[in-house]
């Protein structure tokens, strides 16, 4: 690997972890370089006023706030990003569906000629989408409701027709290979339920925003998922 590009690739590493420091083994292993050569390296950008912070037998953080100059995409992440948009042009609601369409015809308008085949013709594929379930919520309003941390008041419909007013707290939605779920903080049930969107009906989308920051709700989610795998291996989302 060219210094360069070694150089680039610490940088991209200690952003995907801008909280938890990032030892100089663990640097060495993914770059298959020694860890003298990351110090070198690290103090190299030190040196360049790149905002690493951190030391030797510590591990390294980059601060928030450092913008990387516009670089070109790898043949790895144009891969990633062209099969990860397929899958969801073919599984996702219509709106989503376009965005991963321009997406990729984007990628392919920018990237140089020689790497235009790994958008156009990629080497990895997904299987053709198939009995993929028609939603009955406004997905675009369900993720705006979503950011903005607002309520969303409907009708839902169980496996076994039984009808029940709800009104939740939306933190995420779940994409699976035929269904999407809403999970949210049920008042009803005063917990968190996933709700398939495809039995929903009647829904309101209310001004009305709940008590707590759209990062906490989602944070206490995260941490009931823990809980219930914990106790119950065999959980999971359907």
């Amino acid at each position: 690997m060219r210094r360069a590009d070694r150089l680039f690739q610490i940088i991209q590493i200690l952003r995907r972890s801008p909280r938890r420091p990032i030892t100089a083994d663990a640097l060495a292993r993914e770059l298959e370089t020694s860890r003298r050569t990351v110090y070198r390296d690290v103090a190299d950008l030190m040196g360049q006023r790149v905002p690493i912070r951190g030391e030797a037998g510590s591990g390294y953080v980059l601060d928030r706030g450092y913008d990387l100059p516009p670089l070109m995409l790898i043949e790895e992440e144009i891969e990633v990003a062209v099969l990860g948009a397929r899958w969801v042009a073919g599984r996702a609601d219509p709106a989503l569906a376009r965005a991963a369409a321009d997406l990729i015809a984007k990628i392919a308008a920018t990237v140089p000629e020689r790497l235009r085949p790994y958008v156009l013709e990629p080497a990895s594929g997904v299987p053709p989408a198939r009995n993929v379930s028609i939603d009955s919520l406004d997905m675009p309003r369900t993720r705006a409701h979503i950011h903005a941390g607002r309520k969303i008041a409907f009708t839902y419909r169980d496996e076994r027709e039984s009808e029940s007013r709800r009104t939740v707290w939306p933190v995420a939605i779940g994409y699976f290979e035929t269904v999407r779920l809403l999970v949210g903080w049920c008042e009803l049930r005063r917990d968190f339920r996933n709700f398939r969107t495809d039995r929903v009906a009647a829904a309101e989308f209310l001004d009305e925003r709940y008590p707590e920051r759209p990062a906490i709700l989602r944070a206490r989610w995260r941490r009931s998922l823990a809980l219930e795998r914990r106790y119950r291996p065999e959980a999971a989302l359907p």
